[in-house]
């Protein structure tokens, strides 16, 4: 017995080692699925009130009906396909088909730390809000039908392949592009599409002459406080565990947040005399979308100065796009997803460095970059010029394919009518 424990640590050595399986993390299989609910939360119904209040008294119901509805379809897009497109195989572009209907996927099945099935489910909530932020661009006048054909092939043939490319594995992952929490999966890709579908549909009848105030701003501050509270969970849960950097990230979205909302009020006081509810709202979102790329690789001064730049640039984007340009981006998508998300891709690149400027707490820069901020500028304009581009092509195809079946808006008479009861045959007040 004695001999066997003198010669048990050289028996170890020659013994092969053994790889052991990824263990579950309570700790972080709670907090993912606490994030699941609060990016859900983010949709239904947060960001259905918030466009709901924007628009007109005729047509609150339509664009709760548009989001209640693209949540179901990306539900079903996502169980069935989406998923495994985005998430499996190692192509360049898209993913491949192995999990098709979630094939192989059981409750024992690990991504990390945490259930495979509360990833899918995270990532989930995510492919329901962005198709659902590109309603704002076409609101009070898109035919309901066309919207959920445009939405389904959209969803398809834009976020999924561009979810893959980020962070499936694809192209732009391989580049080193660096989006923490989807400012180009899903802002910039919403922005865009947005754009493109609001040039397409052209103007609601009488803009710009006719002014168009939202029917109900507390129905407006109700849903962007359910926003800015599920924004945690989009963004501190990208993390994918609970840890030193999902309070980093929760408290940069948090500064960030309040900052662009300060900074919109401001200007707005400076120009007007008078700050708006609207206003600050807006300028909260703002904030919001253009931390949420950055929000793994800055620190508390890094967000503060992106919040206040967010503030700033998207309140001018927002007076250029339908004031200079006279674009009818009903509810401001393309200028505060859009030029938001685009903003924050490009801002990490210099104030997230790794114990550099203003980068305190932060992560660093993508191990390609090697801590040059140019080069990883570089990379990032390179990720957003080729989402740029696919984005605004297929959702040009998606549209002017689907215009050749059917009226992608509704008639002048329906329009005059108002979407709710023209379309749904309702309406949302009884006055």
């Amino acid at each position: 017995m004695l001999r066997f424990v003198l010669y048990l640590p050289y028996l170890l050595l020659v013994i092969p080692k053994t790889s052991y399986a990824q263990t579950i993390d309570s700790g972080d299989t709670a907090w993912m699925l606490t994030s699941t609910v609060l990016v859900l939360f983010m949709t239904l119904p947060g960001l259905a009130l918030f466009y709901a209040g924007l628009v007109r008294r005729r047509n609150v119901l339509s664009v709760l009906m548009q989001c209640f509805t693209i949540a179901c379809i990306a539900s079903l897009v996502w169980i069935i396909y989406g998923y495994s497109l985005a998430f499996k195989g190692d192509g360049l572009f898209i993913g491949d088909m192995s999990a098709l209907f979630l094939t192989g996927i059981s409750k024992d099945s690990l991504s990390g730390t945490i259930p495979e099935t509360v990833f899918i489910m995270f990532q989930m909530t995510f492919a329901i809000i962005t198709p659902a932020l590109v309603v704002g661009a076409f609101a009070e006048r898109m035919k309901f039908g066309a919207m959920c054909v445009f939405s389904f092939l959209w969803l398809t043939f834009v976020y999924i392949p561009t979810c893959h490319m980020v962070w499936g594995g694809g192209i732009l992952a391989e580049m080193g592009v660096i989006d923490f929490a989807g400012g180009l999966v899903v802002h910039v890709t919403c922005g865009i599409g947005a754009l493109v579908a609001a040039i397409i549909l052209g103007p609601r009848k009488g803009f710009p002459e006719i002014v168009m105030p939202p029917h109900n701003r507390t129905m407006v501050v109700i849903g962007a406080a359910m926003l800015w509270i599920g924004w945690f969970g989009f963004n501190a849960g990208s993390a994918v565990v609970a840890d030193t950097g999902a309070g980093m990230a929760m408290l940069v979205t948090h500064i960030s947040a309040a900052l662009g909302a300060l900074t919109w009020i401001s200007i707005e006081w400076i120009k007007q005399g008078k700050p708006t509810v609207i206003g600050i709202t807006t300028g909260m979102i703002a904030g919001l979308a253009t931390i949420t790329p950055a929000a793994g690789n800055v620190g508390p001064q890094g967000a503060i100065l992106i919040g206040i730049s967010a503030g700033l640039i998207c309140f001018y984007a927002t007076q250029a796009i339908k004031g200079f340009f006279k674009i009818d981006d009903s509810l401001d998508v393309f200028p505060v997803h859009g030029v938001g998300g685009m903003l924050g891709l490009v801002m990490l690149c210099f104030v997230g460095m790794e114990n550099g400027f203003l980068g305190s707490g932060a992560t660093g820069l993508s191990e390609i970059a090697a801590g040059n901020p140019l080069k990883q500028l570089t990379i990032q304009l390179k990720g957003i010029l080729l989402i740029g581009l696919w984005t605004a092509a297929a959702s040009w195809i998606i549209l002017k394919t689907i215009g050749l079946f059917t009226d992608l808006r509704v008639t002048e008479e329906e329009e005059y009518e108002g979407l709710d009861k023209s379309l749904h045959d309702e309406t949302g007040y009884n006055l």
